[in-house]
């Protein structure tokens, strides 16, 4: 369950639809009805947080949004576009993400969900991350 207050337009969800799993991308937030109006790829409805689960960040969701990796040293993975980095201490291993974007830097010590990195990205250089 996610809540919607955490939610932005844009943002990469899955969602229950009767209950098929679906992904799916925010188009409207209602903070007061808790709902999020989210085109599922077949449809846009209105879903309430019970019904709204974030979606496992990962290389493939990376590479989707613009990424590329480059291999380094003792296993690790630097994630990069254009002056945007994530790294993990090691390849396939997103326990750990540490981010950075000029002087801001971050760790995170769990692993995040996509519509949480895409927040994060936003917040830190004020850009709307999305698929390119």
């Amino acid at each position: 369950m996610l809540k919607v207050s955490k939610l932005k337009e844009g943002d990469i969800i899955t969602v229950d639809d009767d209950g098929i799993m679906r992904e799916g991308t925010v188009v409207k937030v209602s903070r007061e009805e808790h709902q999020a109006l989210v085109d599922n790829g077949i449809q846009e409805f209105w879903y309430s947080q019970e019904d709204m689960h974030g979606v496992p960040l990962d290389e493939n969701r990376l590479s989707e949004l613009g990424f590329t990796a480059e291999e380094m040293e003792g296993g690790a993975v630097k994630y990069k576009k254009d002056s945007f980095r994530v790294v993990l201490p090691k390849k396939g291993d997103f326990s750990r993400v540490e981010m950075w974007w000029r002087e801001d830097r971050r760790h995170f010590d769990f692993p995040l969900t996509v519509h949480e990195f895409q927040n994060l990205y936003l917040d830190m250089t004020k850009v709307y991350l999305d698929k390119p």
